[in-house]
């Protein structure tokens, strides 16, 4: 059962349900002091399937959200969530009539065709692959075909957005800047790529750097732990310089210490936008 301060949010679909989880957790967060727990049901593609989940409702009772296209499975989860009194919708069948209505043309009832194998797979695959191989300044040979570069210091969080932006088939190779350490050579002669620098306030990147000790072992953690790399005014030195260097090569940055890595993303994104159109309008 659930609890005053939280529900159960059942989740259907017939592919990864990677749309649901995503409009639920959106939703949800919404509610302050209400948590929701989550039961995912991917890949529900037939009667018996979805007569488990049924059973599971029925112990759960809670809100019922779906992305289901074939008409039996969608009366029959409908039908049974009005015999339970529970809330059920189709996050998808809003945008359907309005697709609908303005293409003049029926859905293809074709359970996850956003996951087929087309080019954009094979371009967020292709993505990825760069992206783990130029992580941390690795490969800086091949910084010329990246379409983003991202520079920082440690702790601004280059990883995980470049892995977030390879997913979304944006080549993202991302580079540390260390004092005392030269940044990889004829980085400021790259005309292709938008290089973006990454910064964060320096009591920001203290704890994370704190967090990050307590996760090592051994020498390395006492040797981060007892030098510059959690010392106050080292930090706040670091990331000057690195607000500096990138301003003085006209390159863009971003703050990063209220920023969720989607967010960061999706500046990045709209940045590269920008950068592509403005290249484009010189060839022409």
């Amino acid at each position: 059962m659930s609890s005053p301060n939280s529900f159960h949010f059942h989740l259907v679909s017939d592919a990864t349900g990677e749309t649901l989880v995503a409009v639920a957790r959106a939703a949800a967060s919404q509610y302050a002091g209400i948590s929701s727990v989550e039961h995912v049901y991917p890949l529900v593609r037939s009667v018996r399937q979805l007569e488990r989940v049924l059973d599971e409702i029925q112990s759960e009772p809670g809100i019922v959200l779906y992305t289901l296209v074939e008409a039996e499975l969608i009366e029959m989860l409908e039908s049974r969530c009005r015999d339970l009194g529970c809330p059920c919708l189709s996050v998808l069948a809003p945008v359907f009539q309005m697709l609908r209505s303005y293409l003049g043309a029926e859905q293809a009832n074709t359970p996850g065709a956003q996951h087929a194998l087309n080019a954009g797979y094979f371009q967020r695959i292709e993505a990825l692959n760069y992206t783990m191989a130029h992580d941390d300044g690795q490969e800086a040979g091949g910084l010329a075909d990246a379409d983003v570069v991202l520079l920082g210091v440690s702790r601004t969080s280059k990883t995980p957005t470049s892995i977030y932006l390879a997913n979304r088939g944006v080549k993202t190779a991302n580079i540390p800047l260390v004092p005392n350490l030269p940044p990889p050579f004829g980085l400021d002669k790259l005309k292709g790529p938008l290089i973006v620098g990454l910064v964060a306030t320096p009591e920001r990147i203290v704890a994370m750097r704190h967090n990050r000790i307590l996760g090592l072992e051994g020498q390395a953690a006492g040797v981060l732990g007892d030098g510059a790399y959690v010392d106050p005014e080292a930090v706040a030195s670091e990331v000057m310089e690195s607000r500096r260097f990138c301003a003085r090569h006209g390159w863009p940055t971003i703050d990063v210490t209220r920023r969720s890595i989607e967010e960061t993303a999706a500046s990045v994104i709209a940045m590269l936008t920008e950068h592509r159109a403005k290249r484009a309008a010189e060839a022409r």
